[in-house]
């Protein structure tokens, strides 16, 4: 949303003109994303001049269950043998969004990895965070990327994003984030099941395949000590309580926690504002 709102502003001329904009495709977004991306491509970028790179570390969704590949986890929610909930660690952003990005930027400054990016030379990367979540604007992490964050700058919530794409047609403009995230809320796991059949159909069989954890580590030995959901109340997704939180649930969970439990993560997943790792107990599962 953010983001979709930065390139226009920045196409119309209200910000200055960008150099290129760029989408980390984890291979597993839901269909309204595509779409929406190429029609940003076509109505408003193309138009400007401004290209959309689209880069990608793979398929997240078929390296979950390649016992052959490499795969950073995903945040599942588990539950162990003796009961206990858990949390896998989340790595899957910084593999799929975060690295591809960086891979792009140091090809574009003439560095490609592992050649050194010389002292003094960076990008000024603009990141679609708005003033909700002005807590998550962050510096980079490497000097050849300087972070800004314009619509902070400019005093932009979510919601005057959300008036502006809507004067633009963008109206239906959809939160990207994989198929199957873990930190869906329930309206989101609704509107999956109840206006694309054959999504849902994808991420309920997804759902049951990693119930044992990754493909990779079942085959390197280091199996999953419990086992895994894409849902929060760790059971099979085709049979959990989306339609609503539960009473038992609202009874465990304070407000801000409830309303995440129906909405979910507000502004999809972004490579610089996805929730962050949670912990790791004992077992090597997040308590």
């Amino acid at each position: 949303m953010q983001s979709s709102a930065l390139l226009a502003l920045s196409a119309e001329g209200i910000l200055p003109k960008i150099d290129y904009a760029i989408f980390a495709d984890t291979g597993w977004e839901p269909e309204a994303v595509y779409r929406h991306l190429d029609r940003l491509e076509r109505e408003i970028a193309e138009l400007a001049g401004i290209p959309i790179l689209r880069v990608s570390s793979g398929n997240i969704r078929d390296d979950a269950l390649n016992p052959d590949h490499r795969f950073a986890s995903m945040p599942l929610y588990i539950l162990n043998k003796d009961g206990r909930p858990g949390m896998t660690r989340r790595q899957c952003t910084g593999e799929y969004k975060v690295k591809p990005i960086k891979g792009k930027i140091r090809e574009i400054l003439g560095y490609p990895y592992p050649a050194p990016v010389p002292k003094g030379v960076f990008v000024e990367q603009w990141i679609g965070i708005s003033t909700d979540e002005f807590h998550r604007a962050k510096d980079a992490d490497v000097k050849y990327m300087q972070n800004r964050h314009p619509l902070i700058d400019m005093g932009w919530s979510r919601s005057d994003c959300v008036r502006y794409l809507a004067s633009l047609g963008l109206a239906d403009t959809p939160k990207s984030s994989c198929l199957g995230c873990p930190y869906h809320g329930n309206s989101q796991w609704r509107k999956i099941r109840d206006t694309s059949p054959s999504e849902w159909e994808d991420v309920v069989e997804f759902d049951a395949a990693i119930r044992k954890g990754n493909a990779r580590a079942n085959a390197t030995g280091n199996t999953l000590l419990g086992q895994a959901f894409l849902h929060r109340s760790r059971v099979p997704l085709g049979e959990a309580p989306i339609d609503h939180v539960t009473r038992a649930e609202r009874a465990a969970l304070d407000d801000a926690e409830a309303e995440a439990a129906e909405l979910g993560v507000v502004n999809g997943c972004s490579p610089w504002s996805c929730r962050g790792d949670a912990e790791q107990d004992d077992f090597g599962l997040a308590s």
